[in-house]
């Protein structure tokens, strides 16, 4: 193999004849990289342009100069441009100066594993570091995870020379910083808020049911509406009984309540609510024996509702919904699930048989 072969000459362990390198890299140490010029072109659209330049002298020799970047880094680019392949050392090393000639030259391949390896290599003490190179580069993966990392971390990240840096020298992105902390601060308010108010209606919703339940079954201290018997004590606890139990204390209270006709008692009051939403959501008021629910259907027919309670109903309906669709998810993985134990069952007193 001739001693200007292109893997001869790199020491990278290219295998196989290839013609001889047309054009030179040079690099900041003046150290110069045998190339093809027909590998290069058809890698790089930039270094391709580059190339289809008429030459300021017929006989000169072809050169490319990659200025800025560590000799060792612009020797591993040029490789990749051959091989398409890249050592985790080389990536570790050299991963920053990678990224940064990837996206200058436009190679998509090497932008793509270098946002991967810088991702996987990202810490505290280089997060500004990076968020900096990635933003320089357009990696909005590497981007968003150095924000993400540095909001979680902050107090640790403000320490960093990194940081300080950022305050004297560049106070855009700095803000940039401040900002998506604040909104990352306020999304997680309004998950938190929004999981409370879906728990709220969650209960509402299952007190809905205990209602039902109660007026139309009965339970352990409450029996049906209407019905000339005393409730029947010795029923078991129902399925819902932590919820069951508080709606039948508040009915009890409810029956016995002298405040409750001067509108004086909360109690009293949220038992009103649960039967007006109780009738706001029934769609058989002739059948129904929930107490008042009539009545709350006539009434609303007649005046309307706020907008505010329609939106609280419209929300319970809805946890309504997602519950029973998260219910009837949970049978159906739960099923398979059974037969397969059963079919283990049989397998087992088969076997035990023989």
């Amino acid at each position: 193999m001739s001693p200007n072969n292109f893997a001869a000459t790199d020491g990278n362990g290219f295998s196989g004849e290839m013609p001889e390198p047309d054009i030179q890299i040079i690099t900041s140490g003046g150290r110069r990289i045998p190339a093809h010029s027909t590998v290069l072109a058809s890698a790089s659209s930039v270094l391709e342009s580059i190339l289809v330049r008429p030459q300021k002298r017929r006989n000169s020799e072809k050169t490319i100069r990659i200025l800025g970047v560590p000799c060792d880094a612009v020797s591993v680019f040029v490789q990749f441009l051959s091989s398409f392949k890249c050592t985790e050392e080389q990536m570790k090393k050299h991963g920053i100066h990678l990224l940064a000639l990837s996206h200058v030259y436009l190679v998509p391949q090497l932008k793509q594993r270098c946002t991967k390896g810088l991702a996987e290599q990202l810490t505290v003490e280089n997060a500004v570091d990076m968020l900096q190179l990635a933003r320089l580069c357009d990696a909005p993966d590497v981007y968003l995870k150095c924000l993400k990392l540095i909001s979680t971390n902050f107090k640790k990240v403000e320490k960093t020379e990194g940081w300080k840096f950022l305050q004297d020298h560049d106070p855009q992105l700095e803000l940039e910083i401040l900002q998506f902390m604040d909104e990352a601060d306020s999304r997680k308010k309004r998950t938190r808020r929004h999981r409370r108010e879906q728990k709220l209606y969650l209960q509402l919703s299952e007190a809905m049911d205990c209602l039902e339940h109660i007026c139309t079954e009965g339970c352990t201290s409450v029996g049906p509406c209407g019905d000339h018997q005393e409730p029947c004590t010795k029923k078991l606890p129902c399925s819902k009984f932590k919820t069951c139990q508080g709606v039948q204390l508040l009915i009890r209270h409810f029956a016995t309540c002298k405040r409750r006709v001067n509108g004086g008692c909360l109690r009293c009051k949220r038992m009103w609510q649960l039967l007006r939403l109780h009738s706001s959501i029934c769609d058989q008021p002739d059948e129904c024996r929930v107490p008042l629910c009539r009545q709350f259907k006539v009434k609303v027919q007649q005046k309307g509702d706020d907008g505010l309670w329609k939106s609280l109903v419209e929300k319970v309906l809805s946890a309504r919904a997602l519950s029973s669709l998260s219910l009837l998810k949970r049978k159906r993985e739960e099923e398979p699930r059974m037969n397969l134990d059963h079919h283990e069952v049989r397998s087992f007193l088969t076997m035990q048989c023989h």
